[in-house]
């Protein structure tokens, strides 16, 4: 048992002791790219898949992900197992000013043990706004200097790199100053005053300036520092550098603190104005790793170095004497490399999608370089051995990546393909990059139509060129064998021209009617229509289509019954003696439209005695309302409208003319003359009536005895006559005809002459009436001796 114990212990060590070799020792790593201030949570990268681990197995074997100093910047979601930021990253706080920023981390399965290399890069945003060391800078300027003397001034610092970093320095407008902005050999920017008019202290002793620096961010962030220009009195010499140039060379892994060198000037001046002090103008700003000592010039490490974030440092050194006078020099920093940085894959061109049936096709062209130098920077690439693929090198660190045969996109259409890339340093880095392959299509589908027909609705008399419907298809496939264009199929019917009813946009399907359509002559037709993909070959099908044409109200009620041609008037006789709801006549009327646009009712528009006949709404039969009387007129004219139940409605109107009798012996009508209209009528009433009124005194007596003689031969001529009769030719006077207003083109006028019989109210369609009237000489006698009678009844 104790044996065992000592192995198991044994054992333990030597799998910690593989642990730790295994962070410098890596065969492979995995890089993962990341915004810096992600928030917490953010999905990484599915390691199940990119490990090429079964679904579940990074769970079953205990994965963990082991960053060094014990930090956990990822950890792995418990449910998916995927790889998620843990906490936010801050760029400047984890690598400072060196680019790439890359985090490596392990990924440590039990069971059996095994580990991953791999490593996430935290990329730079504008995140941080330039800054100066001090809010405040201090010059001592002679009045003697002369225009276009430069100053240099403290630069801004910006903690983001790259195009975020410091681009350009301003100064606020002023008549004695411009800032000009320098560019080191390490791509770092410094401002430089420049004096254009000389200063005079006696006019101006002080002068306050506000340098901007701004970086290149979008949007930009700027910092800024105010600028006091003291104006000094003449100081003749300015302190002098023993060498105008200091070049040294530092590794990277040198210790804080490492003295770098000593530099020294002097001054010609005596007493204040011959005392040096040392400082110096950091390009880089506060953060600069050198610190000068201001009385003995040594120049030592303030921070460490990072030779793949600055190979070299350009500072300049001043110094400044008693009166204010500078002489300045510049020291060079050169930061020898350690091999501390993965290759990098830089893709030249893509050829995507590629041919799916050629071999040998150049798919891509990329370059790979490293940072570091010498042996560090020498490199391999390979991909993996089970795609159709091959990798050429093609010059000095320059790869082709080829088809290896021909490829089918039926039965893989996407490859995603990682370039794996090593160093040759100590320990050997790697970086893996991915591109997307797609093979290109060939036309073997023919479009489809989302409906295997179609019904499409339009309103009769509508607008030439209506857009009345679309049809759409689809095609899998892609590109111009997937753009399909529309046409119209010849239709089988040969009664149906249909190229001068339906025309079709052939890029988009849309369908418009040419011409207005007419529900009374067509209410429907079908026809085909074909879409044709562009392909080599070209495939095509076709849909069935159905228009349905809709009814509008667009013709009015046309009115069969009576005739308008009928060889004589239709007349019938209303008798005195007709009870209420006598059936006078019935007026029939057709419309040519359909459903409820073709539904008829009928209305009394006018009548000489408005509450003495009614017509029925639905039937158009035209009764009397009430019992008749003396006092009402011999002869009615009827104005009534049919209409339809369209919206909006259309009607016509018809007039009638009822003639009230006193049982059927006489009709009230006068003898045959010339027709008059009404204005002559109106004149002859006037005429008579001043007739009457001036003879009234003599013929008064006369008057009275002819019209009880008239009465008294009434009844027997009424008991004579069986029937009703009627005198051929027109109407005289007040029975003058009237034309129908209404929406028809034709007018309607007849007359109704109703019996007084049991009341059938029987319609006299087209039957002839021949009214039996006395011999002319007996009509003459009856005119002589009843002239009051026909007056009063003309009135």
């Amino acid at each position: 048992m104790p044996h065992t114990k000592a192995w198991c212990k044994t054992r333990q060590v030597m799998i910690l002791i593989a642990w730790m070799l295994s962070w410098e020792v890596g065969s492979e790593s995995i890089h993962y790219t990341m915004l810096e201030e992600t928030e917490s949570g953010t999905f990484v990268a599915n390691l199940t898949k990119d490990l090429g681990l079964r679904v579940g197995e990074l769970a079953a074997r205990g994965a963990r992900v082991v960053f060094k100093g014990n930090r956990h910047y990822l950890k792995l979601d418990p449910q998916t197992q995927d790889l998620v930021l843990n906490e936010k990253l801050d760029r400047e706080a984890l690598c400072g000013s060196t680019e790439p920023c890359m985090l490596p981390f392990q990924v440590l399965l039990n069971n059996p043990l095994q580990f991953y290399q791999a490593a996430l890069r935290v990329i730079d945003i504008n995140d941080h706004a330039p800054e100066f060391p001090a809010r405040e800078m201090l010059l001592k300027i002679s009045e003697m200097a002369e225009p276009g003397k430069i100053f240099p001034l403290k630069m801004a610092q910006d903690l983001d790199t790259g195009s975020h970093s410091i681009q350009s320095y301003t100064v606020s407008d002023n008549h004695h100053f411009h800032v000009l902005t320098r560019n080191r050999s390490n791509g770092k920017k410094f401002p430089e005053l420049v004096l254009d008019k000389a200063l005079d202290r006696e006019e101006q002793a002080q002068l306050r300036l506000t340098l901007t620096a701004v970086d290149g961010g979008s949007p930009p962030r700027s910092g800024t520092t105010e600028i006091q220009i003291l104006v000094l009195d003449i100081n003749d010499n300015t302190p002098e550098f023993a060498q105008e140039l200091y070049e040294v060379q530092v590794p990277e892994n040198n210790p804080i603190g490492t003295l770098l060198l000593t530099v020294s000037a002097r001054d010609l001046d005596t007493g204040s104005f011959g005392e040096v002090s040392y400082a110096l103008f950091q390009d880089d700003g506060v953060n600069e790793p050198f610190v000068v000592n201001s009385k003995t010039g040594e120049i030592r490490l303030r921070s460490t170095l990072d030779f793949e974030a600055f190979q070299s440092y350009h500072v300049g050194v001043e110094a400044v004497d008693g009166g204010g006078l500078t002489g300045k020099c510049s020291l060079v920093v050169q930061v020898l490399d350690v091999n501390d940085n993965a290759p990098e894959v830089i893709l030249s061109s893509l050829n995507s999608p590629i041919p799916e049936n050629l071999p040998g096709i150049i798919v891509a062209v990329f370059s790979v370089s490293d940072a570091d130098s010498e042996k560090n920077q020498e490199v391999m690439c390979s991909i993996d051995d089970n795609l159709p693929f091959l990798l050429r090198p093609s010059m000095e660190n320059v790869y082709t990546l080829e088809t290896d045969r021909a490829l089918d996109r039926e039965s893989r259409a996407e490859y995603n393909i990682t370039i794996r890339v090593t160093d040759m340093g100590t320990p050997r880095l790697t970086t893996q990059h991915t591109i997307t392959v797609q093979v290109s299509d060939v036309n073997d589908n023919a479009p489809a139509f989302t409906q295997s027909s179609y019904t499409l609705f339009v309103h009769e008399n509508n607008s030439p060129a209506l857009h009345i419907g679309t049809i759409s298809a689809t095609d899998t496939d892609s590109g111009s064998n997937a753009h399909i264009t529309y046409s119209l199929l010849p239709t089988r019917d040969p009664q149906l021209d249909l190229s001068s009813l339906i025309s079709i946009n052939a890029n988009n399907g849309q369908l418009f009617a040419l011409r207005a359509l007419d529900y009374e002559d067509l209410q429907s037709f079908e026809f085909r229509v074909g879409a044709t993909d562009q392909g080599s070959p070209a495939l095509s099908s076709q849909a069935l289509v159905r228009v349905l044409v809709l009814d509008a109200n667009d013709n009015a009620p046309f009115v069969l019954y009576p005739l308008q041609n009928a060889s004589a008037p239709f007349t019938e006789l209303l008798p005195r003696a007709a009870e209420p709801g006598y059936l006078i006549t019935k007026v029939v009327a057709v419309d040519r439209d359909s459903g409820q646009n073709a539904w008829l009712s009928f209305q009394l528009l006018k009548a000489t005695e408005p509450g003495l006949f009614s017509v029925w709404a639905h039937n158009g039969e035209v009764r009397t309302s009430r019992l008749l009387s003396e006092r009402d007129a011999p002869k009615h004219r009827l104005l009534l409208l049919v209409k339809d139940n369209g919206d909006p409605p259309r009607s016509a109107s018809v007039t009638l003319h009822v003639l009230l009798v006193d049982g059927f012996s006489q009709p009230y009508l006068p003898l045959p003359e010339v027709a008059r209209n009404p204005a002559q009528e109106e004149d002859l009433l006037t005429l008579y009536l001043v007739i009457a009124l001036a003879s009234v005194s003599s013929l008064f007596l006369l008057s009275v005895l002819l019209f009880v003689g008239v009465s008294l031969c009434r009844k027997p001529r009424a008991s004579a006559l069986g029937g009703c009769s009627l005198p051929e030719g027109h109407f005289p006077g007040h029975l003058v005809d009237i034309n129908g207003t209404g929406t028809l083109s034709q007018s309607y006028q007849y007359e109704v002459c109703l019996g007084g019989d049991s009341g059938t109210g029987e319609f006299q369609f087209l039957k002839a009436i021949n009214p039996q009237f006395p011999t002319l000489e007996s009509e003459r006698k009856t005119e002589e001796s009843s002239t009051l009678r026909n007056s009063f009844l003309f009135i």
